[in-house]
């Protein structure tokens, strides 16, 4: 039987991959629009500056799916193997991807920064408390 806590894991790491075929659908088209002329000299930030910022937040956001979210692997797992991965745990790792996925919609359509970043800091305070809860496990 596997621990609650891998589901959020898993679904996490598929909400990702949906941003990422989205950040390529909005990205392609509009590199061909703008007869962007992929150049190694040039640096990826300056290449893509020149594409909306609509199609820019979908890789922003992509990256950052690439950032804190290592964090949240890692201690899910951890949580699993210390046989730590039900009950609340699972429920704040739930809740940890359910924030994320909201920041993805929010940076990825309307890009409101106050708004983004609350919830940024409402899916870390689950970070923070799954951290705890490991530490407390371990220590």
């Amino acid at each position: 039987m596997s621990s609650g806590i891998i589901a959020p894991v898993v679904a996490l790491v598929c909400w990702s991959l949906v941003i990422w075929l989205w950040m390529y659908a909005t990205r392609i088209p509009a590199m061909l629009k703008a007869r962007i002329r992929l150049d190694p000299t040039i640096p990826p930030a300056n290449l893509l500056s020149g594409l909306p910022a609509g199609v820019r937040w979908k890789a922003d956001n992509y990256n950052h799916l690439m950032e804190q979210p290592t964090l949240f692997y890692a201690i899910a797992l951890a949580l699993a193997v210390l046989d730590q991965g039900h009950g609340i745990n699972a429920a704040i790792a739930w809740a940890y991807v359910g924030l994320r996925v909201l920041h993805s919609l929010i940076q990825t359509t309307v890009n409101v920064i106050i708004l983004r970043f609350s919830v940024f800091v409402l899916s870390s305070l689950c970070l923070f408390a799954l951290a705890l809860h490991a530490a407390i496990a371990v220590f």
